[in-house]
């Protein structure tokens, strides 16, 4: 058997079945993975044109970041220790009037997604203004991306009414439709956001086209009292009566939730997206994740953006999410490293719909891969490696990233982005803003 590439990790974790694999080899063909085995039956079996030892090193499926707005990542900063709804109407809708256009888009996702490969995630869900932008961005960096197809009641720099919102999305989707990275879902902002009549339109176009739908849903208190002060109904029985409760509904945040709520959310089978440190810093609240895992809904994990996180780390979502739920339990058997590891993963793929090309380490998935290095001081000595990667794992210590195949992190080193050209464009950014602050 002859390959492009094949790496050996000193484990592997595969996260679509359980445990680590010790000593084990993964081949790479034409962007996709041809063979994980044994390391003596790999090197007796495999030829490859280039081979990678990685001694100390923990091989994982890529990130899956469910839930971000990657541009925003040149606000970051602007407006900490805020409420949300203060902190969005007093500083961030405003910024966005005055700063958001193609150019700041196009600076603040390429400093997005160098910061997310070089912290392991291979894949975002992208939710902001000029979506086209983000995808040519993505597109270029080599990066796999589903980006939002933005609706809103208000107009924007993107779109000047409910019209123009949908003759874009559908524009986008149209020329997307056949990407092998850059997929598209509808991306209604929130119930409080986005009026009934948009919300009906995109449930027949997301059907037609079978599209996510991704939206912010239940993510504070004073979200679900206007819901009731202005419909008379918590805002997932008003999505419920709007025929939007459907597999394919991505709800971010989830943190005010009923018994009952948990159970109808179940049943409908839509997917929710866990982003704990932004509900932290924001003080929105908890979402109940053992309780909706307990239930049968999948649970993925996303950083939000880096204006409200304020960075898009994965690895520290994880451990936030596996520390947060225990504490909140008062069980520390809540959250497992491994179900954490799998909410950061393969989760995330099923919700976006791509579980059947990427998320795990898995022969004939999409070579989606991330390479941690587990032999520094911080998380020495290993005993357990999926462990240590949770709980002690910094995101200094991912060295190698692959995407589809291709390489976009070597050593530390982004092989498709101009680090030291971003980190200069943010810096214009920077003073820019902050003058007319």
């Amino acid at each position: 058997m002859h390959a492009d590439l094949i790496v050996h990790p000193d484990w592997l974790i595969p996260v679509d079945r359980p445990g680590v694999l010790e000593r084990h080899s993964l081949a790479v063909s034409d962007g996709r993975i041809t063979a994980v085995a044994p390391r003596a039956e790999a090197e007796s079996q495999i030829t490859a044109h280039a081979e990678l030892a990685l001694p100390g090193h923990v091989l994982i499926p890529g990130l899956v970041n469910t839930h971000t707005h990657s541009a925003m990542s040149l606000f970051r900063g602007l407006a900490d220790d805020l409420p949300l709804m203060n902190w969005l109407n007093e500083h961030i809708w405003p910024a966005e009037m005055r700063w958001v256009h193609e150019e700041f888009v196009a600076d603040g996702s390429r400093l997005a997604i160098a910061e997310m490969l070089r912290s392991g995630t291979t894949c975002f869900n992208d939710m902001y203004f000029f979506p086209d932008v983000t995808a040519r961005v993505a597109a270029h960096a080599g990066i796999r991306a589903t980006v939002g197809l933005i609706v809103i009641d208000f107009p924007s720099a993107w779109a000047a009414d409910t019209d123009g919102y949908f003759d874009k999305a559908i524009a986008l989707h149209d020329q997307l439709r056949n990407d092998a990275l850059v997929r598209t879902a509808f991306a209604p902002h929130a119930p409080y956001s986005v009026s009934d009549a948009p919300l009906q339109r995109v449930l027949r176009l997301a059907n037609e086209l079978d599209l996510p739908v991704h939206m912010h849903v239940h993510e504070t208190v004073a979200e679900v009292k206007g819901s009731m002060e202005q419909h008379a109904c918590r805002p997932l029985e008003r999505l419920r009566r709007l025929g939007l409760l459907i597999p394919s509904l991505i709800g971010v945040h989830m943190t005010q939730l009923d018994d009952d709520e948990i159970g109808v959310f179940a049943q409908s089978g839509a997917q929710v997206v866990h982003c704990p440190q932004s509900n932290l810093k924001l003080a929105s609240g908890h979402c109940p994740v053992a309780r909706l895992l307990d239930a049968g809904v999948n649970v993925a994990l996303g950083t939000d953006g880096a204006a409200s996180n304020n960075d898009l780390d994965m690895l520290a979502e994880m451990q936030s999410a596996a520390l947060l739920a225990k504490g909140i339990g008062a069980d520390a058997c809540a959250l497992p490293a491994d179900v954490a590891l799998r909410m950061a993963t393969l989760n995330g793929a099923r919700a976006l719909g791509i579980d059947a090309d990427c998320g795990s380490l898995t022969v004939g998935k999409s070579a989606d891969m991330v390479a941690v290095d587990l032999g520094q001081p911080e998380t020495q000595p290993v005993y357990n490696p999926l462990s240590q990667l949770v709980y002690a794992a910094g995101r200094e210590q991912v060295r190698h990233v692959w995407v589809d195949g291709r390489q976009l992190l070597s050593n530390r080193l982004l092989t498709s982005i101009d680090l030291d050209a971003t980190l200069a464009r943010s810096a214009e950014w920077q003073s820019r803003i902050a003058a007319q602050d």
